[in-house]
């Protein structure tokens, strides 16, 4: 009988293991790049909520956003927080359905960003005499602080350079 001509078992090997290191190699450049998008996103969505917190903060008698009716007496919240942010507002920084009479502040964002590590948009909110935790553990998407007018992200792990997500 004639012989056909096929491929070695040898030959079929090193092409599995050549088609298994280019997977690998092009999983890894995928990787690194949604990485970096991810970071770029913390970044630019960090400076925005540090903007806004200003932005409010100056409208309304210098009182930062988060105090439940713009009342410095009482502890912060997360839901005057993102209520504050996301709605109309008077200068006391009562609340209301945009296009409410006498709520001409904001809305400053449509809603809250999530964070792009852990999917959660959760603001972990902070008294006036606490301190930053020394280190993020996931658990919200944002840390804030009223009081210092400062918020970070809640976000472990750190960039190529070695600066922590939370130091954003």
């Amino acid at each position: 009988m004639p012989r056909t001509k096929a491929f070695t078992l040898v030959e079929i090997l090193i092409v599995v293991v050549l088609l298994a290191l280019l997977a690998v190699i092009a999983v890894a450049a995928v990787e690194k790049t949604t990485t970096a998008a991810k970071e770029s996103a913390l970044a630019h969505d960090l400076q925005m909520l540090r903007r806004y917190i200003l932005v409010y903060e100056s409208q309304h008698l210098e009182v930062a956003p988060g105090y439940p009716n713009g009342q410095t007496d009482q502890q912060p919240a997360e839901q005057a927080f993102v209520d504050q942010i996301t709605t109309a507002s008077d200068k006391r920084g009562q609340t209301a359905p945009r296009g409410t009479p006498g709520f001409n502040l904001g809305p400053y964002l449509q809603r809250m960003p999530e964070n792009p590590f852990n999917n959660k948009s959760t603001v972990q909110m902070l008294a006036d005499g606490d301190q930053f935790p020394a280190d993020a553990d996931n658990t919200h998407a944002w840390i804030y602080k009223a009081a210092a007018s400062e918020i970070r992200a809640d976000t472990t792990g750190a960039d190529e350079s070695g600066k922590r997500y939370y130091d954003y």
